[in-house]
C-alpha cells in the first residue's frame, strides 16, 4: 500500500563521484516495500513540482529505515545530495512492482545491474541470499497481514537454497561492490578495464562462460536489450527493472510508457507504465 511519510535522514555521505547514500527512518514504506520498488522523494525547493523517483537500495524493516543511493545528476538530485542528518524529506511509497524472488528460489540466478541500476540489486541479493530468509520471516512477524496471508515456509526455504551472482557494470569506480560480495559471487565489468572484465556485463558473463538459471537485471536501455536478447537465445528466464523518466510515479499522467507485445487495458495500445505496471517487467513482454 502507497502512502506518504516524512523520513527523516539518518546519514548521507559521497560514495564515488557524483554518487550518494542517504539513510532514511521510515518505518510506514520500510514495512511494505520489496526488492525492486521505489519511492518518490519530494523536494523542498517548490519550484520543482515533480518528486523524483530514486530506487531502493536496502529495506530494513525492522530497524525502520529505507536507504537511497543515487546519482546526484540533476538540480534536484543535486538539492538531495547537499541534505545532511537531522534534515527530513517527504516519501511516497513504495511504487511500482518488485523483482519476483519466487522464481529464483532454489535457482542460480544471476542478478545484473549496470551504474546506477546497481543499488536496487543488492536488497534483491540480500533478500536471495541464504542468510536473507530470516529477514522474510522478520517481516512476517511485525506485520501481521503478511504472516495471514500465507507466504509459505516453502518459499522461504527454497530461497536458503538460492545460488546468488551478481555481475556489475561500472565506468569505472566500483561502489557498493564490497557489499555485493557478503551475498555471494560478484562478477565485475568495467568500461576501462580497471577492474574485472574490460567491457559491459555481458562481457563479464560471457567471459564466465556459465548460464544462470534466471536473471533479474536493472540498468540502463542498451543493457536490458543486451540481456533480453541474449536471454532468448540461450533459453533463460529474464526479468528487467525499466529506468524512464516519469511524473506522477502513480501512473495517471502516461509518461513513462515502455513498448510491450501487450495491449495495456489502461491506454489501449501496446505500451506499459513504468511506474505502475513495472518498474520490473518479464523482458519477454517487451519490445526493446
Amino acid at each position: 500500500m502507497k502512502r506518504k511519510e516524512t523520513a527523516a535522514i539518518l546519514r548521507q555521505e559521497r560514495i564515488s563521484d557524483g554518487i550518494y547514500d542517504m539513510l532514511l527512518e521510515a518505518p510506514e514504506i520500510a514495512r511494505d516495500a520489496v526488492p525492486g520498488q521505489f519511492v518518490n522523494v519530494f523536494l523542498h525547493d517548490k519550484s520543482r513540482l515533480l518528486p523524483r523517483p530514486i530506487s531502493l537500495c536496502e529495506i530494513d524493516p525492522v530497524r525502520n529505515t529505507l536507504r537511497l543511493v543515487y546519482r546526484a545528476a540533476g538540480a534536484g538530485t543535486t538539492e538531495m545530495s547537499r541534505m545532511k542528518a537531522g534534515d527530513s524529506l517527504q516519501l511516497m511509497g513504495p511504487l511500482g512492482n518488485g523483482f519476483p524472488l519466487e522464481e529464483a528460489a532454489g535457482r542460480h540466478v544471476y542478478l545484473i545491474g549496470g551504474g546506477i541500476g546497481i543499488p536496487p540489486m543488492l536488497e534483491t541479493a540480500k533478500a536471495l541470499s541464504g542468510s536473507a530468509a530470516l529477514a522474510e520471516e522478520q517481516r512476517d512477524v511485525i506485520n501481521d497481514e503478511e504472516r495471514v496471508s500465507g507466504k509459505s515456509d516453502g518459499v522461504n526455504a527454497r530461497i536458503r537454497d538460492t545460488i546468488v551472482t551478481s555481475v556489475l557494470g561500472y565506468r569505472r569506480d566500483c561502489f557498493l561492490k564490497d557489499e555485493f560480495d557478503h551475498f555471494g559471487e560478484t562478477l565485475v565489468a568495467t568500461e576501462d578495464g580497471s577492474t574485472g572484465t574490460r567491457g559491459t556485463v555481458l562481457d563479464a558473463i560471457c567471459q564466465d562462460g556459465r548460464k544462470p538459471d534466471v536473471i533479474f537485471a536493472c540498468g540502463p536501455l542498451p543493457m536490458l536489450r543486451a540481456l533480453k536478447h541474449w536471454a532468448e537465445e540461450n533459453n533463460v528466464p529474464c526479468w528487467v527493472s525499466m529506468e524512464e523518466r516519469m511524473a506522477c510515479g502513480i501512473g495517471a499522467c502516461l509518461a513513462c510508457v515502455c513498448q510491450t507485445k501487450d495491449v495495456d487495458g489502461h491506454s489501449h495500445v501496446r505500451n506499459a507504465r513504468v511506474c505502475k505496471d513495472g518498474p520490473v517487467f518479464n523482458a519477454s513482454r517487451l519490445d526493446l
